[in-house]
């Protein structure tokens, strides 16, 4: 089956030029309870929302993912973007740094809360602010690269930490700095012989595609390897523009994996979570996790429960390729970091003895063999780099 991919109908009155130079998006973003009204009819929860909430957290759009709310197949692109008086409710769980990121941050941008991997925060700017973010202490305000002095201390902290293997650059999206910024930061990464792998996590491939341009994807070559970790939540966002974006990146060598977050009335329902993640791995884009939504300040109506996405889950296993199947998880609050979630198919053990029902009802044993029959096979030769990976945070 080959799919069809909707276009986002630029406007008529909008030069084709303009409209695809992705600079000209994010000059035209929409921020402003009158920009938004030009595009959108708005509801009296939106408005006040626009009208008492202005310090909760920023509001802003692409036209391009305006135009994607506009032409979805539902509301749920529009709940995305939108502003909500639901945001300014006491929720049953508000926290404005849920992942504990704060107590983590031993150097300025920089998040090491993993022993092999860190986070390096090149800017505080989206192209598009979502409700569900989980960085509202940090996200939206206005700089758009860090400073320099941040930046060599940040750089430092990588160079010194030799137990570290990869750096994940986010922030804010790290693709609305320039093509130079961006430059600078790979290729200051690429020069520490400790660090294997960079990501680039970011939602321009979904809310402004027109930034996978061929000079940024020959940035990101030059200093490979580096994947670029997309945010795609809803099939609908996955239009014409945005399927020629991730073909340009994966055509050119660069491997896309795909986060999503699982929201409430938005994208909850096994059909719409198989007919994201079957397209994503018709483009090569591996779905990589599956997240449940942080509790950050004003989120609470956008959480579905950890039930709910289990059922969601088990609903999906054997019926989805693994392919297509992302790991669910959820990030434990105060920074205890990322715990899978997977259907239990075992219904009882007797030792050694496992007692499994499949997806499909197959009943069957699994018998492990004894304890005294394990062997460990002779590491010595990557003990060091075991340990090192270890020790990393401990430097």
């Amino acid at each position: 089956m080959k799919f069809h991919f909707l276009s986002s109908f630029k406007p008529e009155n909008i030069d084709a030029a303009d409209w695809n130079n992705w600079t000209w998006q994010l000059r035209h973003s929409l921020k402003t309870q009158d920009d938004f009204s030009q595009h959108f009819e708005l509801t009296k929860d939106e408005l006040l929302a626009f009208q008492q909430g202005k310090e909760l957290f920023n509001v802003r759009t692409t036209p391009y993912y305006a135009g994607v709310a506009n032409n979805s197949k539902s509301d749920s692109i529009r709940k995305i973007l939108m502003p909500h008086r639901y945001e300014m409710a006491e929720g049953h769980q508000q926290m404005l740094d849920p992942l504990g990121e704060k107590k983590n941050n031993p150097a300025p941008r920089i998040i090491h809360r993993y022993s092999d991997r860190a986070l390096f925060l090149i800017t505080d700017i989206c192209s598009v602010y979502c409700r569900f973010c989980t960085r509202k202490h940090f996200t939206g305000q206005e700089q758009a690269f860090i400073r320099n002095e941040e930046y060599e201390m940040a750089i430092s902290y990588i160079r010194k930490h030799t137990g570290l293997r990869e750096v994940i650059l986010s922030g804010g999206d790290p693709l609305t700095v320039s093509d130079g910024q961006l430059d600078r930061v790979l290729s200051d990464l690429r020069r520490i012989d400790h660090i294997e792998i960079i990501r680039i996590g970011s939602r321009m491939p979904v809310v402004c595609p027109m930034r996978v341009t061929d000079d940024l994807v020959k940035i990101i070559k030059k200093n490979k390897p580096v994947y670029l970790m997309s945010h795609f939540n809803h099939p609908d966002e996955l239009t014409s523009e945005a399927v020629e974006a991730l073909e340009r990146l994966v055509d050119n060598g660069i491997p896309v994996m795909n986060q999503m977050v699982l929201l409430n009335g938005i994208n909850n329902h096994p059909a719409l979570i198989q007919a994201l993640n079957r397209r994503l791995v018709y483009l090569r884009v591996k779905p990589y996790y599956m997240f449940q939504c942080d509790p950050s300040m004003g989120t609470d109506h956008l959480r579905t429960s950890i039930e709910d996405s289990l059922e969601i889950q088990k609903e999906l296993w054997g019926h989805l390729s693994g392919l297509a199947m992302p790991n669910l998880s959820v990030d434990i609050p105060n920074g205890g970091g990322k715990t899978y979630l997977v259907p239990n198919f075992q219904v009882s053990q007797d030792g050694r003895v496992r007692n499994y029902v499949g997806w499909d009802g197959v009943e069957a044993q699994y018998i492990s063999p004894p304890e005294n029959q394990i062997r460990k096979p002779d590491a010595s030769a990557y003990e060091c780099e075991w340990n090192d990976l270890k020790n990393s945070k401990k430097i």
